[in-house]
């Protein structure tokens, strides 16, 4: 066989073999890629497991002011829900070292029964801590059951800009008893008690239930203005609009005595309580969550990397 024949062959053999090489880094560089997300995985096990709270626990073996956050809505199952917070503040009051406690708030509220266990509990850690003082002091939000939280407070803090008050109570829904009339659609219902049925939206609306309802509102939202006025005092200003759901800025709350002043986390902490140092005794992550959340983060730049790499092969 000619030379001139071999060459063709000899085209494949080297286009196989190019393939074979390509290939070959390709495999490589994502060996390296997902050995890389094993290291990382493993190293903030590890990092997390090391690390400790040293630097935590030096600042609460000083004085200091014990934080405990009320971030997000307030409900049962939250990051708000009395479960998860009591432990906490249980904790803040108990600190040797914390000179007060504050309650770092951030919500637009939820529900009154969270709310109102968290306020009854604060009440009692107060009377078993008489000597150390509860702060509230609210930051973008604190209002309807965040700020019915935060009359429990011996001092409610608050920017100048920061959504503060809603005191009342909300329940809505919708009626689709004439949409489903128009659909040509019939709602079946069978009930053992009058009103089992109650406020059923695929039902015309009954006068009898919507008055019940009104009550049950009405009775909620006096519960709510009799514990504010129990927390406030004769600090508030008396206004119409005081507990008509109305929310106000920062300012015209410390007019109307819903706040004692204007300010934020630090600045209360240092110029009203005294103290510099702060300590955290929100409910903190499980090592699983913080590894599964820093991993994630991780693992996010980790596959940019590698799929950048990989788009660069050829």
């Amino acid at each position: 066989m000619s030379e001139e024949a071999n060459k063709p062959e000899w085209h494949v053999i080297g286009q196989l073999v190019s393939s074979i090489q390509v290939e070959q880094r390709r495999t490589r560089r994502w060996g390296i890629f997902f050995k890389s997300i094993t290291f990382i995985f493993l190293f903030s096990v590890l990092g997390i497991i090391m690390s400790g709270d040293d630097g935590e626990s030096l600042l609460e073996s000083q004085e200091h002011v014990a934080v405990v956050d009320v971030f997000g809505p307030i409900m049962a199952g939250s990051e708000a829900s009395a479960e998860r917070l009591l432990p906490a503040l249980a904790d803040a009051f108990a600190a040797p070292n914390a000179k007060a406690v504050m309650l770092n708030i951030n919500s637009p509220g939820g529900s009154p029964v969270q709310a109102g266990i968290l306020f009854d509990e604060l009440q009692l850690l107060k009377q078993a801590y008489p000597s150390k003082p509860l702060y509230a002091v609210i930051a973008d939000v604190g209002a309807s059951g965040a700020y019915y939280i935060a009359a429990v407070a011996n001092y409610i803090y608050a920017d100048k800009a920061s959504t503060v008050g809603s005191i009342g109570v909300i329940g809505s829904g919708f009626g689709f008893d004439q949409l489903i009339d128009k659909l040509g659609i019939e709602r079946r219902t069978y009930t053992a008690g009058g009103n089992k049925d109650f406020l059923d939206p695929f039902l015309p609306e009954k006068v009898n239930q919507k008055i019940m309802f009104q009550n049950l509102l009405d009775n909620i939202h006096q519960q709510f203005i009799t514990q504010v006025e129990v927390g406030r005092g004769g600090r508030l200003v008396h206004d119409e609009d005081l507990y008509s759901g109305v929310v106000w800025h920062g300012e015209r709350a410390l007019e109307l005595g819903l706040i004692d002043g204007l300010g934020n986390l630090h600045s209360v902490a240092r110029d009203e309580i005294g103290v510099a140092n702060v300590v955290w005794y929100s409910p903190e992550q499980s090592p699983l969550e913080e590894v599964m959340e820093q991993l994630g983060a991780q693992t996010k730049t980790a596959l940019g990397w590698g799929l950048k790499q990989n788009l660069v092969i050829h």
